[in-house]
């Protein structure tokens, strides 16, 4: 499907969209592990998510669609059910990492598939970490899916220390800990998103080695009713959006200002952008509030190396800000770009490059400057939903709008991004 966009004058009104998709996977995997009935509110309807569901059916979780929530009745301490089938995690890396740190402790053989895309995403990352807690697990010889996870006859607490910042890998071997009766340590250097330390309350402590997370089983689950925050990753495209069309304002309502996840509100700042907080406060320990974001002219900044981990996602769409900010825009230490749902990096330039912009990629990141001499391009999505959604934005802002190929991968994470563009374009 190849997508047409128009030029928009202006952003203008308010915004509400759906729940955050990290927090979304794991208040459902957390309600099927709990003992009992869990409700979950504003819970995202994105694909991922609706994967992360599908694999805790086969699993014999019961979970039903209310208008308003969803309602999980959860199995309880490995009372999880043999699957009759694979486990397709579809294109969801959170699903088949975070699973199988559960799946590990189960006492049966389950098998995780995905789609093509998911299949060349490396999973050694996870798998080291697992074996080493006496883990069974297997994969291809390029350490991809399928993989087949067997019954482990003595798992075990570890002492991990991450080689890179994953929230992923770490909330991998933190549920795994869930079911040693000893506490598993995972220590990070430079800290990723806490969601699942935070939704289980975890013991999280600082050291001279980084932040050190600490699970054991008598953090396992309970039943509980979950509000699901607005997703700042799927808000950062509507932010960008604002600020780079003049005269506009926005508000965008219950946005997730987890500290873990706000580093491109900070970047954004720091580069000029009129974004502010309103009505700030938790729920479930988590932090939300109202975003204000007004048009602003921007100034490409030094990104340094420790905020990456916390802006990973949202280098797509921080990109298109740097292409109408003044100055030239540098990205290193983003190497984990690599590994995402395409090689972003590589999409990215390519993209770029197509605008007729000067472009140079490195293995870890990549620069770019000059102006734009092609205004209306048919941009490749790769089949990654950021992607698509990044150069969609582009396509707004430029004067003969654009063309996205392949743009349906959206509805993996927002299958009503193109809804809410228009409730808010003039």
């Amino acid at each position: 499907m190849i997508k047409d966009f128009n030029k928009i004058d202006k952003v203008e009104g308010e915004l509400s969209i759906p729940g955050d998709k990290s927090i979304s996977h794991r208040a459902v995997m957390f309600s099927a592990m709990a003992n009992g009935t869990s409700r979950i509110y504003n819970l995202t309807n994105g694909e991922d998510v609706k994967s992360t569901q599908k694999c805790f059916k086969k699993l014999g979780v019961e979970i039903r669609h209310e208008k308003d929530f969803i309602e999980v009745r959860g199995n309880g301490y490995k009372g999880f059910r043999k699957p009759e089938d694979l486990l397709d995690a579809g294109n969801s890396g959170t699903t088949t990492r975070l699973i199988s740190g559960i799946l590990i402790a189960q006492d049966f053989e389950s098998i995780i598939v995905g789609d093509e895309s998911l299949s060349k995403r490396p999973m050694k990352r996870i798998i080291n970490p697992l074996i080493e807690m006496g883990g069974k697990i297997t994969a291809t010889e390029n350490n991809t899916l399928p993989l087949s996870i067997y019954p482990s006859e003595s798992l075990h607490a570890i002492k991990y220390e991450l080689p890179m910042a994953s929230a992923q890998v770490k909330s991998a071997v933190l549920l795994a800990g869930l079911h040693c009766n000893e506490a598993t340590a995972v220590i990070e250097r430079n800290p990723s998103r806490d969601h699942t330390e935070r939704m289980l309350g975890l013991r999280v402590e600082k050291s001279a080695k980084g932040i050190i997370s600490y699970s054991s089983r008598e953090n396992y689950p309970e039943p509980k009713e979950y509000i699901i925050p607005s997703d700042i990753s799927t808000a950062a495209f509507f932010i960008v959006l604002a600020l780079l069309s003049k005269g506009s304002y926005l508000k965008i309502k219950n946005v997730s200002l987890n500290e873990t996840r706000t580093g491109i509100l900070q970047v954004l700042k720091e580069m000029g952008g009129g974004i502010e907080r309103e009505n700030e406060r938790k729920t479930a320990g988590e932090p939300l509030g109202d975003l204000i974001i007004k048009g602003s002219k921007l100034n490409n900044i030094i990104i340094h190396e420790g905020i990456i981990p916390n802006i990973i996602d949202e280098i797509p769409i921080l990109s298109i800000a740097g292409i109408f900010a003044e100055g030239d825009f540098t990205l290193s230490n983003a190497s984990e770009l690599r590994g995402k749902e395409t090689d972003r990096i590589n999409a990215i330039c390519y993209n770029l490059k197509l605008l007729g912009l000067e472009v140079d990629e490195y293995k870890d990141g990549f620069s770019f400057r000059g102006k734009i001499k092609n205004s209306s391009p048919i941009f490749e999505s790769f089949g990654d939903h950021r992607i698509a959604m990044a150069f969609g934005i582009l396509s707004l802002l430029l004067q003969g709008g654009g063309k996205i190929n392949n743009f349906d991968c959206v509805s993996i994470s927002n299958p009503d991004f193109i809804k809410q563009i228009e409730s808010i374009t003039r």
